[in-house]
């Protein structure tokens, strides 16, 4: 069979999928929301793209349109998808491609540093970096409910890249921390930056995979401090914040929970503790979430905090395995 051909069939057994059981099927709690901003739409997901779902961005030009980030919340649509010319993603995540699947002969793109997650699954889950048994467990979710899509053929920007729409251009940011290649995308003459996962919530950064940092990530939220723009776009929860004022007063929010969790886990080393048991207390998750990769996000978001109050003198490792707080 052609591989384009190939494409398509797999696209119509995995539509024909989401559409049945479980929580990639579509169900919605509302009727899905859409907002227009000159040449930018914003597709919402579930709940203003509560995860699993996402808000997806419609790009149109005089020439070309694109999509950014198609979610569930595209796919739980239900009609053909937006025609569109390219398949732009903010990072391989996979709520961020679990739409792309629409998209079976449209050009997919990718920062360089993320480029390698969306070519294989092996490569995927070393992006996460879960051991086992989460990481089997997790690649059969990413595929039967995110709908990954090996794509070796997915092409690669780069920060300061800039496409030209036809009277709209989209110029890629590189914002790393969530992931390496992690980027947010400034759309002109819209006046539109679309932040993909600082989404501004109360949850906070998310740095709990292999390829993420937290201190990359520090750097990037003062970096966006100062984007200028009319709207600010996220791909979780909050959808559109349309000042700059709100948008500050909601990023020192989301930036301030680092700065929380690091206060809780010295307060918690007053007594020495392991790694171990510092998962097991939790400090990015509650103990009553239900996340079957909680642990794995857990144990790398705490030993890069670790490693810093250790460097910083702010905690002791007072023997192999063991910390204490210093003070």
């Amino acid at each position: 069979m052609p591989r384009a051909s190939a494409r398509t069939a797999r696209r119509s057994t995995r539509l024909r999928r989401a559409r049945r059981g479980g929580y990639d099927d579509g169900r919605v709690s509302e009727a899905l929301d859409e907002q227009q901003f000159d040449a930018v739409t914003v597709l919402y997901g579930d709940r203003r793209g509560k995860y699993p779902h996402g808000n997806t961005l419609i790009v149109r030009g005089r020439d070309q349109a694109i999509a950014i980030d198609p979610s569930l919340g595209l796919v739980a649509r239900g009609a053909p998808p937006p025609r569109v010319d390219r398949v732009v993603h903010s990072h391989c995540h996979e709520d961020h491609f679990a739409g792309s699947f629409l998209y079976p002969d449209t050009p997919w793109w990718f920062h360089e540093a993320d480029l390698p997650g969306i070519r294989s699954l092996d490569a995927l889950m070393d992006l996460y970096g879960y051991p086992e048994p989460i990481r089997s467990r997790w690649s059969r979710v990413v595929v039967d409910q995110f709908h990954f899509t090996p794509r070796p053929d997915a092409r690669a920007f780069r920060g300061g890249d800039v496409l030209d729409l036809g009277g709209v251009t989209v110029e890629a940011i590189h914002a790393p921390g969530h992931t390496r290649g992690h980027c947010v995308f400034r759309i002109e003459p819209v006046g539109l930056v679309y932040l993909a996962d600082i989404d501004l919530s109360s949850f906070g950064p998310y740095y709990g995979d292999a390829w993420s940092d937290l201190e990359d990530f520090e750097r990037t939220l003062a970096m966006v401090r100062g984007l200028d723009a009319r709207y600010y776009a996220t791909f979780h929860h909050i959808g559109v914040v349309a000042s700059k004022p709100e948008y500050l007063e909601r990023l020192d929010r989301f930036t301030a929970v680092i700065a929380d969790r690091e206060r809780r886990l010295v307060a918690y080393l007053a007594e020495p503790h392991t790694l171990d048991e510092i998962v097991r207390h939790r400090f990015i998750y509650r103990l009553q979430d239900a996340v079957m990769f909680a642990d794995g996000v857990e144990r790398r978001s705490m030993a890069l905090h670790l490693a810093r109050l250790v460097r910083d003198g702010r905690v002791r490792e007072l023997e192999p395995g063991r910390y204490g707080s210093a003070a």
